[in-house]
């Protein structure tokens, strides 16, 4: 038997699974709280005791450990870019494709204010761009000047304007600044790269972010942490929309986790207009895309959830239990870690679910706008169109503990005849049971076949 162990530090959970690998199966999964703010250690061994009580008659040896995290935070990044619409978009996205956490996002030439308020947030990596190839440069060298001289602390990634990076090269290794140079994240007006700098961004994470967050100390015995946690559940959808060279691919494809805090969406899908006729705007969409809504969470969010939905939205999830909605989310975000105590508050949980649902997809997918001209009506798309992408895939707590994980899903399809809102239409739902989607992201990096394989076994259809 070869058996690999896979490890997520989650911020609020520890989470080990092991995996067999040559009869491709899940042998046990177990977690613990996290303890990152004592010894990151302890809540890993906790885990890890369970783990081997569920394996203790199968004999069995790790071969390799892989790990990942969004523990202490996460990887926090601060995105600049030179128009909010454009280069500061791109760098936005580029830097949530690799996992990250965006505290904010600037543009144009930055000033001292907010430099101070960009040290204040405290993040981990800057991601710096700022101009086409061959186009301004000079706002994008004005902003690596004030970065190094007032957060020389903070290491950079300059996605920008090639033209401009060997005076910025200069401007940092003057201030010995923590820096990599990356391809530009938009080359061309509206054509965005962003593999190229999420690819970087991981390096850095892996090289010097995991060893600030304390986590590199404990890689003697757990192996390698390869990439933050949502990545990795963003490699495990690519994987599975695209296959493997061996292996064919469900297609196109969105997942949505659903967590205390964020609720996440991930599409593995071009986009493109599905209607005739249908000119596209803006930028260019990436094709693994992935969008954080901070605001829809079910525990830490909680009380913001309800500020966005308001409680005539979740109250028409409720079927039976009576609740004052404000009062009983204001609750929750205060008590975070609450568990559902009866089938009232289980339901209750479940219409937050749905709601969470309902609005991030409703966020992450394109608009289709009509405009009436003297030549009858024309049509633009700002964003991706998944009407018709095959899959929907949900994960996260809320689902796998739901008596009805399908209702919760189905919140985010599209229900209204001419909604502007180009939301899946009628794809197949599946559901994450046993909670492997960062853990088969990781194995995806070393053994993708297994991994897809894996993932099409214990993926529950609802």
């Amino acid at each position: 038997m070869k058996a690999v162990l896979l490890i997520d530090f989650g911020s609020t959970y520890t989470k080990l699974t092991a995996v067999d690998l040559d009869a491709e199966e899940i042998m046990a999964v177990a977690k613990s709280p996290s303890t990152v703010e004592t010894d990151i250690i302890q809540g890993f061994n906790q885990a890890l005791a369970l783990l081997e009580e569920q394996l203790r008659k199968v004999p069995h040896e790790f071969t390799e450990r892989l790990a990942c995290s969004s523990a202490a935070g996460g990887l926090k990044m601060i995105a600049i870019g030179l128009v909010p619409e454009l280069t500061a978009e791109a760098a936005k996205r580029a830097a949530l494709g690799a996992g990250a956490r965006i505290l904010g996002t600037y543009s144009y030439q930055l000033d001292r204010s907010e430099m101070k308020e960009i040290n204040e947030s405290r993040p981990d990596i800057i991601l710096l761009a700022g101009g086409t190839d061959g186009g301004n440069k000079d706002c994008i060298i004005h902003n690596a000047g004030l970065l190094a001289e007032m957060l020389p602390q903070v290491p950079v990634i300059v996605g920008g304007n090639k033209k401009a990076r060997d005076e910025i090269e200069s401007i940092f290794r003057r201030k010995n600044i923590c820096f990599c140079i990356s391809e530009n994240v938009m080359p061309r007006l509206n054509v965005i790269q962003v593999e190229p700098v999420r690819e970087t961004i991981k390096q850095m994470f892996i090289e010097r972010i995991i060893e600030a967050k304390g986590i590199k100390k404990v890689e003697k015995i757990i192996g390698n942490v390869l990439m933050p946690t949502p990545a990795a559940v963003l490699k495990a959808a690519q994987v599975l929309a695209d296959g493997t060279d061996l292996e064919e691919g469900l297609g196109e494809l969105v997942v949505v986790d659903i967590g205390g805090a964020t609720t996440d969406v991930h599409s593995i899908a071009t986009g493109e207009a599905v209607q005739a006729g249908v000119t596209l705007r803006g930028l260019q969409e990436p094709y693994a895309k992935r969008s954080v809504e901070g605001d829809l969470g079910m525990r830490v969010s909680a009380r913001s959830l309800w500020e966005a939905a308001g409680s005539k939205k979740i109250k028409k999830y409720l079927v039976a239990a009576q609740f004052d909605i404000e009062g009983r989310c204001k609750e929750l975000s205060a008590r975070v870690d609450a568990l559902p105590r009866s089938p009232e508050e289980e339901e209750f949980d479940e219409a937050m679910g749905a709601v969470a649902a309902e609005i991030a997809i409703e966020r992450h997918v394109g608009v289709l706008e009509s405009q009436y001209t003297p030549n009858g009506i024309i049509y633009s798309q700002t964003g991706k169109d998944l009407q018709n992408i095959k899959y929907l895939i949900g994960t996260g707590g809320v689902l796998v503990h739901s008596k009805q994980p399908g209702m919760i899903l189905r919140a985010g399809l599209s229900r209204e005849e001419n909604s502007p809102y180009l939301k899946p239409l009628n794809p197949k739902i599946l559901l994450d049971k046993t909670y492997i989607m960062s853990a088969m992201g990781l194995l995806a990096e070393r053994y993708p076949d297994q991994a897809f394989r894996i993932l099409k076994r214990y993926l529950e259809k609802v």
